[in-house]
């Protein structure tokens, strides 16, 4: 899959960035031309191979857009790498973030794991300003209570200060109060701008993961910026929207979720244009596998997590876990093969990187199987070494009293076990029918598994669209810049007035717009969506439903919430916060038509365990309309498909693969 951009409102010159764990993705749009290019990423410091793969698509000039997805302030909250915080509340609540919720995460263990607060005690400080539930101040600190707190946190050598005060999200001028007598040297998160809604215990969370990650990203993005200064550079956030890199690493805690982010919104332009809606997607890279459910529109949630603490800002619906090509495996003390969450990243890497790397991994047991070919170049450029592949799973499978293949084998289907759970989780768990949906399959290992894993859910219906290899890069351009504004309210709906909600949502709409503006994009090219959040009073859970008319929104909200559990209650409802989503239109908008390269005769190759060679197609070279029956290899430079045995693969207008079974189309 290709997208054409919009020449009359984006520059002429694309890039989208995606950094993963192993490899760093890059598509170039220049005019109407397409290229991209893999490149081992460089943990130390990303940037390096974002230059690295900028020099091989020769890109350079003044008039370029650089939208890039990061992991950098990911990896900092996973590694504890972030910078130090000093944590400042309302006196007598220094404990929330110690304290946290009475969530167990054993449920059924007598003795829960014990984990270190977020922030020491010692950084921990108190001022005794505090507000009522109203925003009435109860107590307020004087300028010299706000000066000894300054000179205290000078002293304790921080990097960054989280301000996160009782109900500062209705009195946010106590919070901004504060921030201006802290030294300018610090990153300060105030928790009114950070998260305005109540729950203290993740609100706090939302502001100390922000002045964590804030530095962090400040020196990074400053350190790309130095590196590509003819480029106008945006950031990936996890909502799906980009913001430009000036404004990123002040809103820190709304790119933890960046990567797969990008994915997501490639895979929603291909529903757009294909006309079908609904995807259940998987992308498998180098280190992890993220999976995600679209009904028509990019899902968000509130309700995510990271490294165990909550995360509470607006991000995609997509449920990871730590499967990859890259997962490592190997036999328990009690001879069980596990796979994963362990992953040999980019140096040294798996052993059939023949980069010194020891460790047997998923991308060895599809090469030692033949489903990656032995002249295979990963990423376009980069040879495999099928006899240290070979190596490393005959050790293996001596481990386990078995040969190399049959230790291949294994390593596969535990692989694809762990990937058939996640899939059921965003679906089967959630009351979807996996049935009912395409599995769309992308990254650069997810063609190698797409077959096995649609038979394990009884799917029949597969797409493995064009660049797939490299297409969470692609999604980059095809995110909007946009922002994701909330406001509590806490009224019961007898105390709402239309007028009311109309001046809060022109207000969160204005700051948006503010935000946008500075990035140079038009008030005209916004739209705003609309939305409430909602419970029945005595209620902590809630539902989000679209804005209307407060006189149709009650019996909207009792038809959810039955849709949603069951029942509905005599109760009155309450508004508990207001949503506005804000969008300009993104970089690209549409798909280009697949135009094949001069087709040869297909080469073949032996597969281990099956009697004929299979033959190998290059995904370039094939038609529109034109089929591939398994078992087959389809190959291009970012990825490979193993279209397995049974399966029927169908080339369509925009080059994607469609992949359905074979005796499906025998029935049809």
């Amino acid at each position: 899959m290709s997208s054409v951009p919009d020449k009359r409102q984006t520059a002429p010159v694309l890039v989208g960035v995606d950094t993963g764990g192993t490899f760093t993705d890059l598509v170039l749009w220049r005019g109407d031309r397409l290229r991209h290019c893999k490149v081992l990423s460089t943990p130390h410091d990303p940037s390096e191979a974002i230059v690295q793969g900028m020099e091989q698509l020769g890109v350079r000039g003044h008039d370029l857009l650089m939208v890039h997805g990061t992991t950098v302030a990911t990896n900092a909250v996973l590694e504890g790498k972030g910078a130090q915080v000093a944590y400042v509340t309302s006196r007598g609540f220094a404990d929330v973030l110690a304290l946290g919720r009475q969530q167990r995460s054993e449920v059924y263990a007598l003795e829960q794991p014990a984990r270190p607060a977020p922030v020491a005690a010692r950084h921990c400080l108190e001022i005794s300003t505090r507000a009522a539930h109203d925003g009435s101040l109860l107590a307020c600190a004087s300028d010299a209570e706000l000066a000894q707190l300054a000179a205290s946190i000078s002293a304790l050598e921080v990097d960054a200060v989280a301000v996160n005060l009782l109900y500062a999200w209705l009195c946010p001028e106590e919070e901004q109060r504060l921030a201006r007598v802290l030294p300018e040297s610090l990153f300060v998160s105030l928790a009114s701008e950070v998260l305005p809604e109540i729950r203290e215990y993740e609100r706090g969370i939302a502001t100390w993961l922000n002045a964590s990650v804030g530095p962090v990203m400040s020196r990074y993005l400053r350190r790309l910026q130095d590196a590509l200064p003819e480029a106008a550079i945006s950031v990936l956030r996890s909502a799906g929207t980009t913001v430009a890199a000036a404004q990123a690493a002040r809103h820190g805690v709304s790119l933890l979720l960046s990567g797969p982010a990008g994915g997501i919104a490639a895979a929603q332009l291909l529903a757009e244009v294909t006309g079908r809606a609904r995807m259940l997607t998987l992308d498998m890279g180098g280190t992890s596998t993220d999976v995600a459910l679209l009904n028509g529109s990019i899902p968000l949630t509130q309700d995510s997590h990271i490294a165990g603490w909550p995360l509470t800002v607006s991000s995609v619906d997509i449920h990871t876990i730590g499967a990859g090509g890259g997962s490592i495996a190997r036999v328990d003390e009690g001879g069980m093969l596990l796979v994963g969450p362990e992953s040999a990243g980019a140096d040294p890497g798996p052993a059939c990187y023949g980069r010194g790397g020891e460790a047997v991994t998923v991308t060895d047991a599809n090469l030692v199987l033949g489903r990656l070919p032995a002249d295979t170049l990963l990423g376009g450029y980069m040879p495999l070494d099928q006899s240290a592949a070979l190596a490393a799973m005959t050790r293996l499978g001596e481990q386990l009293g078995m040969n190399a293949m049959q230790a291949a084998e294994g390593v596969l289907r535990v692989a694809n076990e762990h990937m058939a759970r996640a899939l059921r989780v965003m679906s089967v768990e959630r009351g979807h029918d996996p049935r009912a949906y395409d599995l769309v399959c992308f990254g650069g290992a997810g063609g190698l598994h797409a077959c096995e894993l649609a038979e394990l859910m009884g799917m029949q219906r597969i797409v493995l669209p064009a660049l797939a290899g490299v297409l969470s890069a692609h999604g980059m351009l095809a995110s909007q810049p946009g922002r994701e504004r909330v406001r509590a309210i806490l009224r019961t709906l007898p105390e709402l007035d239309d007028g009311l909600l109309e001046r809060e949502f022109r207000t969160l709409e204005q700051e948006s717009l503010g935000e946008l503006g500075a990035e140079g994009i038009e008030p005209k090219r916004v739209t705003h969506r609309r939305a409430l959040e909602l419970r029945y009073v005595g209620q902590s859970a809630t539902l989000v439903l679209p804005a209307e008319a407060l006189a149709g929104i009650a019996e909207a909200f009792h038809q959810a919430h039955e849709q949603a559990t069951g029942h509905r209650l005599a109760r009155e409802i309450e508004l508990v916060n207001l949503r506005v989503s804000s969008r300009s239109p993104a970089p690209l908008t549409r798909l280009e038509r697949h135009q094949p390269e001069a087709a040869g005769a297909p080469q073949e190759v032996h597969v281990p365990q099956l009697r004929e060679a299979v033959p190998v197609f290059s995904r370039q070279a094939l038609a529109p309309e034109q089929s591939v029956l398994g078992p087959a290899l389809v190959l291009d430079s970012a990825a490979t498909v193993w279209v397995a045995s049974g399966w029927l693969a169908t080339v369509d207008s925009w080059g994607n693969l469609r992949l359905t079974p074979e005796a499906a189309c025998e029935d049809s």
